[in-house]
């Protein structure tokens, strides 16, 4: 079993910063991504960043330049460090990982409960 442990999120003003994490134990393998996704109210769940095992990283458009995602590999970790934070960024925040025990294992794919991010004044 994997098990993915999310914090960090909060209320926040408008242009604030917030920092989520997301700390993965249990029978993990190897990672292949690692990544965050949100859900707002009424709306589906929608990508948001993406790490791959080389460090690459991917955005949805309405957060590149404001948000970046990295990774511990050694603590199995993974952050979404948010700044200039609109209220439009509200939403509960799920953390995402993909692996693999083996080569001929089918693909791991885990998520964390959620944290909740809430941008107003």
């Amino acid at each position: 079993q994997v098990q993915l442990v999310e914090s960090g999120g909060g209320l926040v003003q408008p242009g604030g910063s917030l920092r989520l994490s997301c700390a993965a134990s249990g029978s993990i393998g190897s990672i292949y991504t690692m990544g965050w996704y949100r859900q707002a109210p009424g709306k589906q769940r929608e990508f948001v960043a993406v790490i791959i095992s080389g460090g690459i990283t991917n955005y949805v458009d309405s957060v590149k330049g404001r948000f970046t995602i990295s990774r511990d590999n050694a603590k199995n970790t993974v952050y979404l460090q948010m700044n200039s934070l609109k209220p439009e960024d509200t939403a509960v925040y799920y953390c995402n990982l993909r692996s693999k025990v083996t080569i001929l294992s089918s693909m791991g794919d885990y998520w964390g409960q959620g944290t909740q991010v809430t941008v107003s004044s």
